[in-house]
């Protein structure tokens, strides 16, 4: 009788899935609202690291701007919400043009570069950014500012916790998934293949760069509905979601989980929230003890922690096919 096995790389996120579908019933069981909200936070990340994913992991493009689209994201819901605008589908209208708009005219300029020209021209207009919104008076300025209207779909209250974690967890299975199909699929190939030889793709009469620049802007698009969701959970937007260092958290979260793969962003947003927040319990040096534990995964695991899962499904025994009993015909094709 033939069994199915799911390698760990993927059995391991599936039940991560699962557990994180029953995060709100314990958070209730508990009393403990922070649990939804902490792992609501995640899942968020874990769709921008899924998004950059896109650009740096399939496309090679290492990317330090991508905090940009994050904080276009959560405008797109502060200055609609600051005129007393609640209406999520106008939000979300919002959120693509602008992102889909900056992330085609910033990417269409960076790609005539490579390298570390890449890095400091995406870094640049994250910065500029940042600028932009801090001279906003307005909207809060420095300080950011508060939004008291939150999006609104058919009645559905995105500032509401539970029901932002929902469609934040419903969005990032939905992701995975395009992931996974996209990977294989000719779009993805070509990307790969970008990656690792463009004079190649070229030369067969694909341009290399039209397809960088697509995921570039599909890229954005997605971070910015996670910046989207992640200022209605927080009810909170600030122009500290543009800075570079949130670009570099959301390197260190793929780098974590395995660069390239379909699950690595949210093994590595998983690990890299939660170890911080466990570090910051225990100990004030939290940051100092962070760093090299990054180091150790680094060095013990190139390919992250899918990788780790890979190669300890790679070393596991392979099950032993049955031998056939005494008197009973082999069918024709297969042995013993």
């Amino acid at each position: 009788m033939n069994t199915i096995s799911l390698k760990p790389a993927v059995l391991v996120p599936l039940l991560l899935l699962l557990a994180l579908a029953a995060v709100p019933a314990i958070a209730q069981l508990t009393e403990q609202p922070f649990y939804l909200a902490f792992f609501a936070r995640i899942i968020i990340y874990a769709i921008a690291a899924s998004a950059l994913n896109l650009a740096l992991g399939f496309g090679g493009l290492v990317s330090l701007g991508h905090a940009l689209f994050l904080g276009l994201g959560a405008y797109s819901v502060a200055i609609p919400a600051f005129h007393g605008i609640d209406n999520g589908w106008l939000h979300l209208l919002c959120c693509v043009l602008v992102c889909g708009l900056v992330g085609l005219v910033t990417g269409a300029v960076s790609l005539r570069t490579s390298g570390i020209g890449f890095i400091m021209i995406t870094l640049a207009f994250a910065q500029m950014g940042y600028f932009v919104f801090v001279s906003l008076k307005q909207y809060g300025g420095d300080d950011g500012t508060t939004i008291a209207a939150t999006s609104k779909f058919f009645g559905a209250d995105l500032g509401q916790a539970g029901t932002v974690y929902w469609v934040a967890l419903a969005l990032l299975a939905l992701v995975l998934w395009w992931t996974a199909r996209l990977r294989v699929a000719p779009f993805g190939m070509v990307l790969r293949g970008a990656r690792q030889n463009p004079r190649r793709i070229n030369a067969i009469g694909l341009r290399s760069t039209r397809y960088q620049l697509g995921a570039y802007v599909l890229s954005a698009v997605l971070c910015g509905v996670a910046g989207m969701l992640l200022a209605n959970l927080t009810a909170f937007a600030s122009p500290s979601t543009l800075t570079w260092m949130i670009s570099g958290d959301l390197i260190v979260m793929i780098v974590l989980g395995g660069i390239g793969t379909v699950f690595g962003p949210l093994l590595g947003a998983l690990a890299f929230l939660g170890l911080e927040e466990v570090l910051k319990m225990a100990t004030e040096y939290w940051m100092a003890v962070f760093g090299l534990v990054i180091v150790l995964i680094g060095v013990l695991g190139k390919g992250g922690i899918a990788g780790l899962l890979d190669s300890w499904g790679a070393h596991r025994p392979a099950p032993t096919a049955a031998k056939p009993k005494a008197g009973v015909p082999v069918p024709a094709g297969e042995h013993p």
